[in-house]
């Protein structure tokens, strides 16, 4: 829903623990077959989080492409400071020499609080919130580091995903609103979200990417093109169906959708998707194919699905990974595929619900 591109600068943004960095870290996994390299910048975080990231990132990632940069919390002001010009330097390094890199800047917010705390030592005069007035230069002169060269230039491209901590979903506050202002886009998480299970916690509602659907492969931005729609439908119809009866059968249908597109969009970490299965789960949720297999059998739908897809439909999978997009009878081919999978599902989940008596 959220199409990212080479060379953008798109904020991942929302309260203390619900998962930005897990989305962040598993940006960098799913580029283990890539050829993107990947510098996390740690800014002020605790030893044991930035050790959860580097373990998970070598057990399931392409650690001879990482580069980690860590000023933890323990660090002076300055390291912490310095750190995140230090990583875009590193990654404008490759990007300046043809190739491609990401950027994972943890966390912003703790960036802007190290210059608050520099600057206020060195006696500059406060302003909002008591950070210094240079504190939207000094973030707009680091993130637009990020870009896509031209092939004159070389071609390179340097994509950053800066992270930033609201308090108590306050999108209002200062360090928040200057940062959407630079980047390209936000991811929002929302706190109701997580704690309801539903993780990744991406609220639609307010998280948007400016770039647009040309970044993405062609297969995948036809599949999606109503995707978010139908989900902010259901969502709205979800909320005014929820303290009375639904007797309307189109509504009911409506309703049995939007619940497994929210069960298709789960995403469990560190289980990046190949874009073949992605496509095919889409279109799966979008055509209806899972309207007949009960909801708590979309996870083993979604888990049983790349090894079906390699067994039954492998030259489409070769194809949607080469060139991105597929003629109406590949795509009739791979939907008979979905179908296939989940009718042999279909019968297992009958077969073990209880009986009654």
């Amino acid at each position: 829903m959220f199409a990212l591109g080479r060379g953008q600068r798109e904020l991942i943004i929302g309260d203390r623990a619900i998962g930005k960095t897990a989305i962040a870290v598993d940006c960098i996994i799913n580029q283990k077959s890539s050829d993107i390299v990947c510098v996390y910048v740690a800014v002020g975080q605790k030893s044991s989080i930035v050790t959860r990231v580097i373990n998970a990132i070598q057990a399931h990632g392409a650690p001879e492409r990482c580069i980690f940069i860590v000023a933890s919390g323990s660090a002076a002001p300055g390291l912490q400071w310095i750190a995140p010009f230090s990583g875009f330097t590193i990654a404008e390094y490759f990007r300046d020499r043809g190739q491609h890199a990401l950027v994972v800047i943890d966390d912003m917010t703790k960036h802007a609080a190290t210059h608050r705390e520099i600057a206020l030592l060195t006696r500059q005069p406060p302003g909002r919130e008591a950070y210094p007035g240079d504190v939207f230069y000094v973030h707009a002169r680091l993130l637009e580091r990020a870009a896509k060269l031209s092939k004159a230039a070389g071609g390179g491209s340097l994509t950053a995903l800066p992270i930033a901590e609201l308090d108590a979903g306050n999108l209002s506050a200062y360090i928040p609103t200057n940062l959407i202002s630079i980047t390209d886009g936000q991811i929002v998480l929302d706190a109701r979200l997580f704690h309801e299970g539903h993780k990744p916690a991406v609220d639609i509602g307010t998280s948007v990417s400016r770039v647009g659907g040309k970044t993405q492969a062609l297969v995948l931005r036809t599949a999606a093109e109503t995707l978010r729609l139908d989900y902010a439908q259901f969502l709205e119809l979800e909320m005014f169906t929820r303290f009375g009866g639904v007797t309307d059968a189109q509504v009911t249908r409506r309703i049995a959708r939007g619940n497994r597109i929210r069960a298709v969009l789960s995403q469990p970490q560190y289980a990046p998707l190949r874009l073949a299965d992605e496509v095919a789960l889409v279109l799966a949720v979008q055509d209806g194919l899972l309207d007949a297999l009960p909801l708590e059998e979309i996870g083993r739908f979604r888990a049983e699905l790349p090894a079906w897809l390699d067994r039954t439909a492998a030259p489409i999978v070769n194809e949607i990974d080469r060139i991105g997009c597929l003629d109406d009878a590949k795509k009739a081919e791979l939907k008979a595929s979905l179908c296939a999978l989940a009718e042999h599902l279909a019968p297992v989940s009958a077969a073990s619900e209880p009986r009654t008596t």
